[in-house]
């Protein structure tokens, strides 16, 4: 079961946290996998790239060395599957454009897109949050998923089959004080999600949504140690008092990808330990 031999998947943001667990659990199901990101390890500008994002999370990926795309692409290669490591900007659309046609002429196809890129660093009230921010977040998160959505698709409906899963969150089901973009944007996807759904049934295109809650990514495990009493909150909101792992969300994803996950489309999968139960039960 969950076999996805002969597959082909392409993750962005992927250097890192959930989206290289993502790429090496579906390459362990037997997948070939592409790694896309902003920021790979090998790239001249990787100082440059990283502050041109203006994104905190993404500077402080490449001060930290948490930028693994080529290695990645390395491990999944001694597993004995294809797979590469291509700089790609969500939010350029000619790149995208170009990396999407050049994975379909090199690997044959694409059947999986994991549109996992997004940035979570613009923590403000709404009365407080900077239009910049704003706009950089609904580019990125919102925006971005549905560039690659829009380029793959074409590939998709030709081969009569594909797998489109929207990374979602939490916030985007329950809202996030002061969390007003990027609670904004991972709700937008979900109904992204859907729409691609609704559109891509007749040419047995999924499409679903994962919404996670608190994972022990880098950048995850780095928060909690400066805000402690505020993660220890969070924890404390799961039934089981402990976070998740990227392997979780990335388990969730192989099955959606499967072929015995076939009939199901349109859904919001969420990987939150109970925390949405919690949270409901305080409120009630």
């Amino acid at each position: 079961m969950f076999d996805l031999s002969g597959k082909v998947a392409l993750i962005t943001g992927a250097s890192r946290g959930l989206g290289r667990e993502d790429a090496l659990t579906l390459a362990r199901m037997g997948a070939d996998v592409v790694i896309t990101d902003v920021l790979v390890e090998d790239d001249p500008d990787l100082e440059t790239t990283a502050q041109g994002t203006n994104s905190l999370l993404q500077d402080v990926a490449r001060q930290q060395g948490w930028v693994y795309s080529n290695q990645t692409a390395e491990e999944i290669r001694k597993l004995g599957r294809r797979s590469v490591a291509i700089k790609m900007d969500v939010t350029n659309r000619e790149q995208v454009a170009e990396v999407m046609k050049r994975v379909k002429d090199e690997f044959g196809a694409i059947h999986i897109l994991v549109n996992n890129a997004a940035v979570l660093d613009n923590t403000a009230t709404i009365a407080k949050m900077d239009y910049k921010l704003w706009d950089r977040d609904v580019a990125v998160n919102l925006t971005g998923a549905f560039n690659c959505t829009k380029e793959v698709w074409p590939y998709m409906r030709e081969q009569n089959w594909g797998r489109v899963i929207f990374m979602a969150s939490i916030a985007g089901t329950n809202g996030g004080f002061g969390q007003a973009s990027y609670s904004a944007t991972k709700a937008a996807v979900i109904a992204l999600a859907k729409t691609a759904a609704l559109e891509g049934g007749k040419y047995n295109i999924t499409a679903n949504a994962i919404a996670p809650g608190i994972i022990g990514s880098e950048a995850a495990n780095m928060a909690a140690q400066f805000r402690k009493e505020e993660y220890d909150r969070f924890r404390e909101h799961t039934v089981f008092k402990r976070f998740g792992e990227p392997s979780h969300v990335a388990a969730a994803i192989g099955y959606l990808c499967s072929e015995e996950a076939g009939y199901i489309t349109g859904t919001v999968l969420e990987v939150m330990g109970g925390m949405n139960l919690l949270t409901a039960s305080l409120r009630a």
